[in-house]
This record gives C-alpha cells, sequence and structure tokens, in this order.
C-alpha cells in the first residue's frame, strides 16, 4: 500500500462533477481530502491518495483526462488530520 499526495485544480465544468467521488469508485484507491477551495467555477483540493502505485498511476492518468490538473503537493500543502 502507498500513499501520495496531489493537488487537482478544477476549472469550468469539470469543478460540478464529484470527480473525486469518481476517482475513489472507478479505481482501487482510498481518498482522502486534506484542503479544499471549491467555489462556482473553478477550484483546487489536496488529495491523499492510498492504494497500490499502479491503481495511483492509472487514478491520476484518468483525473488529467477529466481536465483536471495534477500536480505532486507541497510539504505545505498536507494538512494532518
Amino acid at each position: 500500500m502507498a500513499a501520495r499526495h496531489v493537488r487537482l485544480t478544477f476549472s469550468g465544468d469539470e469543478v460540478k462533477r464529484p470527480l473525486i467521488y469518481e476517482l475513489g469508485h472507478e479505481f482501487s484507491v482510498i481518498t482522502n481530502i486534506r484542503m479544499a477551495d471549491v467555489g462556482q467555477t473553478t477550484g483546487w483540493v489536496i488529495l491523499e491518495i492510498e492504494g497500490t502505485e499502479e491503481e495511483i498511476e492509472k487514478s491520476l492518468i484518468w483525473a488529467r483526462a477529466q481536465d483536471a490538473r495534477v500536480d505532486e503537493a507541497t510539504l505545505g500543502d498536507v494538512v494532518e488530520g
């Protein structure tokens, strides 16, 4: 089991879709939102994804295909909770 922290940035129509729910439902990963700021037309979320490295990578490729920007989270972005 591996864990990875990423920052997903959304704009346009995808901000209204439940992409994080879909990601967790579509792939064998566990998602944990650490911090988020989502408005009507833009938003971002710091997401911890747990699973195998292969499933995590597949889920991030899928997220990019949904027009979400995916960046590695920095240490300052991660909030323990």
